[in-house]
């Protein structure tokens, strides 16, 4: 994206003088453009994250090979009752449960706060078009001297 700049002399001649500049203007074009920005980076945190849980997973099941081939003599050897294991398997399903659990409430907050967030800037939308109404309507007929008898 490119940023296009004017450059305004302060030295009062006469195209600087047609040229005015709004701070109504400045504010609008300067932030729409770094929220833009903003939103155009979006899409790279995303992919980002996803590479980086993908090759998380990569990972973990990398070492999950490796453990389990290694497993099978680790238990031989000690003698534990492979009953046992059951017990850390209803273990690890609760605590997989518990972070699924977690994982959901928190995308559910986050889904709501942002909906909260839309509809707040709505309101605020239309507030601010109703009081630019009816100041208009109230220059206007202060235009008109209709306040006065």
């Amino acid at each position: 994206m490119k940023v296009e700049t004017k450059s305004v002399s302060t030295m009062g001649t006469k195209t600087d003088e047609k040229e005015k500049i709004s701070i109504c203007d400045l504010t609008k074009t300067n932030t729409s453009e770094i929220l833009q920005k903003i939103e155009y980076q979006i899409p790279l945190y995303l992919q980002g994250y996803t590479d980086l849980f993908t090759k998380y997973v990569h990972s973990f099941n990398t070492v999950s090979g490796a453990c389990r081939i290694s497993e099978k003599q680790f238990f031989d050897k000690l003698g534990i009752d492979h009953t046992v294991m059951k017990e850390v398997a209803n273990y690890w399903d609760f605590v997989k449960s518990l972070a699924i659990i977690q994982i959901e409430t928190y995308s559910k907050f986050a889904q709501d706060y942002m909906d909260f967030r839309l509809s707040t800037l709505d309101s605020i939308d239309k507030s601010i078009s109703s009081a630019l109404n009816h100041y208009s309507k109230a220059v206007a007929d202060l235009g008109e001297n209709k306040f006065v008898d």
